[in-house]
């Protein structure tokens, strides 16, 4: 696996923005600061494209009269980046797991919901129709 640490939310945004799509530099520090809500600098993002392109997880070309570099992912990246969403979705499922209800038809409710009292015991719903269909006639 490549030397590369993933210790902060502008390069994992980095990340993401290169997994979508290849980008100019100057495109992803703009979307990195629309993202992050805060002034992004070239020494936030360009030594870190060039810790990817040294771990051959990212590329560039070069396009236009003056040569501009547009960065993608190689092979290897979208490996790379796969496994950090892996181990980020790992991340967010244990902050929100213990906040997930499910429905008696099966839904997972996460917020909001439909609670009734039903033969005494307080239930949670994912909407009011199911706890209809799940009431005693």
């Amino acid at each position: 696996m490549a030397d590369v640490k993933i210790n902060n939310m502008v390069k994992f945004y980095t990340l993401c923005l290169l997994s979508a799509e290849p980008k100019h530099g100057y495109d992803l520090m703009k979307e990195l600061e629309e993202k992050l809500e805060r002034k992004i600098s070239a020494s936030n993002v360009y030594p870190f494209l060039n810790t990817l392109i040294k771990n051959k997880l990212i590329k560039f070309n070069k396009i236009g009269k003056r040569d501009k570099k547009v960065y993608l992912m190689t092979k290897e990246g979208k490996n790379f980046t796969k496994g950090m969403f892996i181990k980020f979705g790992d991340l967010i499922n244990i902050a929100i797991a213990p906040k997930i209800s499910a429905c008696p038809c099966g839904c997972k409710i996460y917020s909001g919901g439909h609670t009734e009292k039903i033969k005494g015991k307080i239930m949670k719903f994912c909407c009011s129709h199911c706890a209809k269909m799940y009431k005693p006639k």
